[in-house]
């Protein structure tokens, strides 16, 4: 089985585009590590947190993803809220639904080295 992240993104207008199964979906989740499946009322969608050190950090976190997004022609949902809230959803827009292109940008993000940008976790002291 070939490494998502070693594919390429086909582009979203070939007309045999289609979005995947929810069971298809299901299946290929399980090999782009922090992701999460978003089935809902919508179209379903990729989507992954993290907790960046500053506001900035997370300008810096959309630029590195923005340069992968460009690289493959396919562009996620970024979202910052608050000030260190970082939040991006995946789906291919131009077919309503989830198509292997997402399960691609999500591992090759996943690829990226974002540590130095990230909010370390806190360990807890026991008394």
């Amino acid at each position: 089985m070939l490494d998502l992240s070693a594919k390429k993104c086909v582009p979203c207008n070939a007309k045999d585009l289609r979005p995947m199964t929810e069971e298809a979906a299901k299946d290929l989740i399980t090999r782009v590590d922090g992701w999460n499946l978003i089935i809902d009322d919508g179209p379903m969608k990729l989507s992954r947190s993290w907790k960046v050190k500053s506001f900035t950090k997370g300008l810096e976190l959309f630029k590195l993803v923005a340069d992968v997004a460009e690289a493959e022609d396919h562009h996620p949902d970024l979202h910052l809220v608050g000030w260190n809230n970082v939040t991006i959803e995946i789906w291919t827009h131009s077919v309503g639904g989830l198509t292997e292109n997402d399960f691609i940008l999500a591992a090759k993000i996943n690829a990226v080295d974002l540590h130095h940008l990230l909010r370390k976790k806190v360990a807890k002291v026991n008394p």
